[in-house]
């Protein structure tokens, strides 16, 4: 048994308190569950234990979430997703007799699982926020049991138990006021680890409701702020958050520190190292974060601060993604027109689209989408009501572009940094689509084709960090 200490809320005492989240690479298999359990216990600090579901064991295998969709999939089309469920508890049989655990665990694994696939499911969101949910919370219990089998004394705890409340927008939820001060007290006063399943928490209703893909980078952000953790430790598969995709741009350097808000834009425009959602409550509770790797724990990692130092005109990273749209209307004396813009978000949002971006001219404006929301019949849909609703001149819709974006607190009131952009994209023979800043002035996008996305990223990088 090692020596703990005893865990209280930071705000009320000088007890340091990690919160420690480890991602699906990192607990794909009994191998990685061993590292996750010996990273634990070699900090008393790390008392709370966020877990994803088991991820990806090389490059041809399957997440635990994806099987767990398929499954759903199935049952929703009116299977008996026998082998589908199978294939999910095979899956945690594995580790668990890997392991050395008792067989009982899958057993419980297996019935738990089950039960949800044969439950109702007339309610599609609702029964496949429940099914995606299996992963992470099965995964819990076997981490917990890991724990105790190597004689730590350990909990598993229940979202529901912890009173971690969301709204009811299965596959999108969005915490609830009441769940600060509930986790607050969920945690207080236990001496020993907690392992906590990511991904999702409960409705007001008692229903299961998942936040989006990666959500369990916002449960371990949402619990650190709510114990007033010292350090939320985010444990993945990679060393550091890097100023350039490595894989675009190969022995790109590390990033030490970075903000919130740089964080967050590079975040949302592709590194998808850390959940874009998932830098709110830490930002709101002041608690910094820490990018780390499982699989090389003595790496100091990157840390995410309030503030830093930095150098005007110096470009943090470079950040692209693609699987965007542009919806391109213009109208003479647009500009002149009252309340244009109001009720074209408003059609956007009646056919519930959300929007990324929305440059404007004086007699054009673009709203720019993910393209994956925009079905054929959703934009059939959306035409035919602008037009008639709007009276356009002009309106088309671009498909195939990716958004490349500089993102850096050096870049607020500096002069030179667009000029040197536009530069790089006219050597790389790359033609801007549309360009956008936000009033922070930390980051500036850019619209190119997405065929260009990498040819972009990488004269940029040149220009930025290589000149």
């Amino acid at each position: 048994m090692i020596k703990v200490h005893r865990f209280s809320l930071h705000i009320k005492g000088c007890v340091k308190m990690k919160v420690c989240k480890f991602g699906g690479s990192s607990l794909a298999d009994a191998v990685q569950v061993g590292k996750v359990c010996d990273i634990v216990l070699a900090d008393a600090d790390r008392r709370i234990v966020v877990v994803s579901a088991p991820g990806k064991r090389d490059s041809d295998d399957i997440k635990v979430t994806d099987m767990l969709i398929a499954c759903a999939e199935s049952r929703l089309a009116g299977n008996s997703a026998e082998d589908e469920l199978k294939a999910v508890v095979d899956r945690f049989a594995s580790i668990q007799r890997d392991l050395g655990l008792p067989e009982s665990i899958t057993e419980e694994i297996g019935s738990s699982i089950k039960a949800i696939a044969e439950g109702d499911h007339s309610e599609a969101g609702k029964f496949m926020d429940a099914m995606k949910a299996a992963g992470e919370n099965n995964c819990a219990k076997l981490v917990a049991a890991e724990f105790r089998r190597r004689g730590v004394e350990a909990r598993y705890l229940d979202p529901r138990d912890a009173g971690l409340l969301l709204s009811n927008e299965f596959g999108n939820a969005q915490l609830l006021p009441d769940s600060n001060e509930n986790l607050a007290k969920a945690f207080d006063g236990y001496e020993h680890i907690t392992v906590f399943p990511g991904f999702f928490g409960y409705t007001s209703a008692g229903d299961i409701a998942t936040f989006p893909r990666g959500g369990s980078d916002i449960t371990g952000s949402i619990i650190a702020a709510a114990v007033h953790a010292d350090v939320y430790e985010n444990f993945t598969d990679v060393d550091s958050v890097f100023a350039v995709d490595p894989g675009i741009v190969p022995d790109v350097k590390p990033i030490i520190e970075l903000t919130y808000h740089e964080m967050r834009e590079l975040a949302y425009a592709g590194f998808g190292v850390l959940h874009d959602e998932a830098i709110v409550p830490a930002v709101h509770a002041g608690v910094p974060i820490c990018i780390k790797n499982t699989n090389k724990p003595e790496a100091p990692g990157t840390r995410i601060v309030l503030e830093r130092e930095h150098e005007m005109g110096r470009v943090l990273g470079v950040a692209s993604s693609d699987g965007f749209c542009a919806l391109n209307i213009s109208k003479y004396l647009m500009n002149r027109e009252v309340g244009f813009g109001r009720r074209l978000l408003q059609i956007i949002e009646e056919e519930s689209l959300s929007y990324e971006h929305m440059p404007s001219g004086i007699d054009n404006m673009s709203v720019i989408l993910r393209e994956d929301g925009l079905t054929p019949e959703v934009e059939e849909h959306v035409i035919q009501r602008i037009k008639t609703e709007l009276e356009v001149d002009e309106l088309g819709i671009e498909r195939g572009l990716a958004i490349v974006m500089l993102v850096g607190e050096g870049m607020h009131y500096a002069v030179g940094v667009a000029a040197k952009a536009t530069d790089a994209f006219a050597n790389a023979e790359v033609n801007i689509e549309m360009i956008n800043q936000g009033s922070s002035e930390i980051s500036m996008m850019f619209g190119v084709k997405a065929v260009d996305r990498k040819k972009a990223v990488t004269s940029l990088y040149n220009a930025f960090f290589k000149s």
